[in-house]
């Protein structure tokens, strides 16, 4: 996959004319994947190339700049290495602007979709809404490829367990800690990457020692609060683990949200390393205890049951 960040580029480095899909892809779950094989199929069924035509930043950044809820599932590295494996020929990343927010869904499609790129067919998702305000959507599509000689592939919802997978649902889930859930609608196990700092070696003290994470990106989404199984993924290789998100308070009486991870049966040192954290299993909720020792007792029960996961 070939990737561009600038529509005349790519436009010249197209053979001709092109199959198309738009959208934001946060996440690149499998209703997305279900949408982007369909796009590399029609390439495939045609002779031509595929174009992914996705946005950077994030249009709810840049619209919304001031909203503290906006969270991701993927960085945009992760996307990209997500889409690299699906089979599609080229990425176009359009910088994202309030200037570009104000394009019609018209001057869109007739502007970049098929003057430029010169799509003869678009995939579309069945409820893929395009342009200015979002005004845009696949009946319009369809209006747009008669007028502009376009044919346009409507890509149903995929249901899985009679929900209709979306990023905002999956979302939804990891704040929920429904963990199990989440990966079966990404298709793989949700993770966070961060660098390794010095924490309050409370942990070590109790015979739990942690790392002390960073995240490596503050727009990606934390699950929410509780202990969770995890695969710690390091320069020391994969090691099972028990993670604590939250405020640790047995300990503390502010709000302060931490993040500390216990690696089972290691002893190295990752302090000031880059680590990936992939999210199992959520384990229990974090709660207050009356001491010490009743906490490592529960320590130690979730360790078995963090060992004990398959």
């Amino acid at each position: 996959m070939q990737v561009f960040n600038d529509i005349a580029q790519l436009a010249s480095a197209l053979p001709g004319a092109c199959v198309a899909t738009t959208g934001t892809f946060d996440g690149v779950h499998l209703g997305h994947k279900k949408i982007l094989t369909a796009l590399s199929e029609a390439g495939k069924k045609r002779g031509i190339p595929s174009v992914l035509v996705t946005f950077w930043p994030h249009p709810r950044l840049v619209l919304f700049p001031d909203d503290p809820q906006l969270k991701l599932l993927s960085s945009p590295e992760e996307k990209y290495d997500l889409l690299a494996s699906i089979g599609i020929d080229f990425l176009l990343v359009i910088p994202f602007s309030k200037e570009f927010s104000r394009m019609s869904s018209l001057e869109f499609v007739r502007d970049l979709l098929v003057q430029q790129l010169k799509a003869i067919h678009l995939v579309m998702g069945y409820d893929h809404h395009f342009g200015r305000n979002r005004e845009g959507s696949i009946a319009n599509m369809k209006e747009f490829g008669v007028l502009y000689n376009f044919s346009v592939e409507e890509v149903p919802a995929l249901n899985i367990a009679e929900v209709s997978i979306s990023s905002s649902k999956i979302r939804s889930l990891l704040e929920e800690g429904s963990i199990p859930l989440a990966n079966s609608f990404l298709g793989y196990s949700y993770s966070l990457s961060a660098s390794v700092g010095k924490g309050d070696q409370r942990g070590k003290s109790l015979g739990f020692p942690t790392a002390n994470l960073l995240l490596a990106n503050p727009l990606k989404i934390v699950p929410g609060n509780g202990v969770y199984v995890v695969n710690v993924k390091s320069l020391f290789g994969v090691h099972r683990g028990m993670m604590n998100i939250g405020t640790n308070p047995t300990f503390s009486d502010n709000s302060l949200l931490k993040m500390e991870v216990h690696l089972l049966d290691f002893d190295g040192d990752l302090y000031n390393s880059q680590i990936t954290v992939v999210f199992l299993q959520k384990i229990r909720e974090e709660k207050k205890f009356s001491s010490p020792d009743e906490l490592v007792a529960q320590l130690l029960h979730d360790k078995q049951v963090a060992q004990n996961f398959i």
